[in-house]
């Protein structure tokens, strides 16, 4: 395990040099153009780390400032306060031409920039870096790692929490000491480009509707609250007001078709639109504009949903188990996973350790990896501080990162070490005032599964590859029904679409290596039964070219991670599942899936119902 140096000092290496803009947002809610932000804090930094600037003032959001008791601004303390339009100028100033710095830095952009569109203007920032990501791949010896753990680990004193002002200073802090430690370990800043934007919306939600899908529209029958009704073409009165009036009637308005959907409403059946052959293939009826309004008229009572009640479980790797992955259905050219799970050992011996493996081939590298983990270590993919060992293939004495290596002192051993290793115990690390815990998440080989705990708290499954890939890796999302298909293309979740529109499942991106998947559990509709999390490679390059990908889930921001993969696919493959969290009974599980595919992710996505136009 890799021992970091306890006084911090601000990083030499040039590629660590920026002007940096460190902000911090205290806000009316969670979600970026529906919330406010109502407090803003900004310090500037030079690139060694000199302060040269700092502004901070409370804004008058012009709504409900939501939840006092965390942030305690009333609306008595913010009536006097400016605006964000009449302060967007000088916040403007502080952040143009720096490298934005926030802890969770995606929350922290995204409000800014949706501040800014409500002015008719746009974030002035090219570049952000999160210290959370950052500290993600640093893999300090911290039980977790929010912001008040960090800054006890750093060394920095926390006065007042969820003060915006008090926050960013506390980051100025953090800061320092993640470089630092990144320097040691020679990483690579995991800084996220940020094209101007400036389509930026306000947050319009998706109406709910609160009863059952009854299944199709008959023939001369009547529609019955919940069915799914997709409008296409134009029509006569205009489309909000028809689905304003279909919303009232209680029926579930769709913008795109699926073999759930009860009937398309279209003036023009023979258009030959992507909806209305997708209707024609999977035989949903068609009804014209004057049929419908007048079925409108006489909608039947439907059955209401209820709510789902989530079961608490216990975390412990007792609950998980070993059961294959389900197959997915209508997803050709399925392959299995170069890593597949291990014969069960008894031989535990490197419990608690974490492993690196370099150079081999990529099936050499995989097997490495998987003897690791059934020997009882997690299976790392960069170099971090967690690393206890490194095993060295054929080839691996030329990385890049066998110079920190040596230098850090961490143990070096060959292919023949996982046959039947030896170990010395790992150094205790420096202690904080933050504390130090071991690592308790549970260790899932592919196809392994484990209960999670109540769903009040939104999940997220993260995944991150190594930071020297050449090639564009995205993840994605599929919250899909029993059939495993999707209810709508609202349900596919991509770099394109990175919010569901009822916000229970979203896309983050905090570096160009690592990307999150987070969902609501809690308030997932009845209907959908699996989230499905996948990731596909952009151009010709195969997950021979990636390697290992590994995955965490984590149970609130900052949090310790509940359960960790490293999965590995086979060379020809463009895609691959990643994980699922599916419903069991009143709770939910997450399953390590690792099921690769040759095809792109255009083919799998209609593998799920997703209607993709070519």
């Amino acid at each position: 395990m890799v021992l970091l140096s306890a006084s911090p000092k601000w990083p030499t290496l040039p590629d660590y040099f920026h002007d940096w803009a460190l902000v911090d947002v205290e806000t009316s809610g969670l979600r970026p153009g529906r919330d406010r932000v109502l407090s803003l804090a900004i310090l500037t930094l030079d690139a060694y780390g000199n302060q040269t600037g700092e502004f901070s003032t409370l804004l008058n959001p012009g709504c409900d400032p939501g939840p006092v008791h965390i942030h305690g601004l009333t609306p008595a303390r913010l009536a006097d306060a400016p605006t964000f339009e009449e302060i967007a100028p000088q916040v403007g100033a502080l952040l143009s031409s720096r490298v934005l710095v926030a802890h969770n830095a995606q929350f922290d952009y995204d409000f800014l920039a949706h501040e800014f569109a409500h002015v008719r203007s746009w974030v002035p920032v090219s570049r952000r870096l999160c210290t959370l990501a950052l500290n993600r791949l640093v893999g300090p010896a911290t039980p977790d790692l929010k912001l008040g753990t960090l800054a006890a680990h750093y060394g920095v004193r926390q006065q007042k929490a969820h003060d915006a002002q008090d926050d960013v200073r506390v980051l100025s802090g953090i800061l320092r000491g993640s470089l630092s430690a990144a320097e040691q370990l020679g990483l690579s800043l995991p800084l996220l480009d940020c094209p101007p934007r400036q389509d930026y919306k306000p947050y319009v939600p998706k109406t709910p509707c609160a009863y059952r899908n009854p299944g199709r529209l008959t023939h001369g029958g009547a529609l019955v609250q919940g069915m799914k009704v997709a409008i296409t073409g134009d029509t006569r009165v205009s489309r909000e007001e028809l689905v304003a009036r279909s919303v009232a009637a209680g029926l579930n308005m769709m913008t795109s078709v699926s073999g759930q959907t009860s009937a398309v409403v279209t003036n023009d059946p023979g258009a030959g639109s992507a909806k209305l052959n997708r209707a024609a293939d999977e035989g949903v009826p068609f009804v014209d504009e004057p049929t419908y309004l007048r079925l409108l008229e006489s909608v039947q009572p439907g059955q209401t949903k209820g709510t789902a009640r989530q079961r608490r479980t216990v975390e412990t790797p007792a609950s998980v188990c070993t059961a294959p992955p389900a197959p997915t259905p209508s997803l050709p050219a399925q392959r299995t996973a170069a890593s597949t799970s291990p014969t069960a050992t008894a031989d535990q011996s490197l419990t608690g350790r974490r492993v690196l493996v370099l150079g081999g081939t990529h099936d050499e590298a995989a097997e490495a990896r998987a003897r690791a983990v059934a020997l009882g270590a997690s299976a790392a993919v960069n170099l971090s501080a967690s690393v206890s060992d490194v095993v060295v293939l054929p080839g691996g004495e030329a990385d890049r990162r066998m110079s920190r290596i040596v230098t850090l002192g961490l143990h070096v051993h060959d292919a023949d070490w996982l046959l039947a290793p030896t170990t010395t115990p790992m150094p205790a690390p420096a202690q904080s005032a933050a504390g130090n815990q071991p690592d308790t998440a549970a260790v899932l080989v592919r196809g392994a599964v484990i209960d999670l705990s109540d769903a009040g708290t939104a999940w997220t499954v993260a995944a991150t590859w190594r930071q020297q890939t050449v090639c564009d890796v995205d993840v994605v999302a599929f919250a899909v029904d029993a059939l495993e298909q999707v209810p709508g293309d609202e349900d596919f979740v991509f770099y394109g679409a990175p919010e569901h529109p009822d916000g229970t499942v979203r896309l983050g991106t905090d570096g160009p290596t690592e990307q999150a998947v987070t969902a609501d559990l809690e308030r997932l509709p009845l209907e959908i039964h699996r989230v499905v999390i996948a990731a596909a490679i952009d151009g010709a390059a195969t997950f021979s070219d990636v390697g290992a990908i590994e995955i965490t889930a984590t149970r609130g921001i900052g949090a310790a991670p509940t359960a960790r993969a490293t999965l590995d696919a086979a060379t020809t493959e463009r895609t691959m599942i990643l994980a699922e969290l599916y419903r069991r009974g009143e709770g939910w599980r997450l399953r390590a899936v690792g099921q690769g595919y040759d095809h792109g992710l255009a083919d799998l996505a209609r593998g799920y119902g997703v209607d993709v136009a070519e």
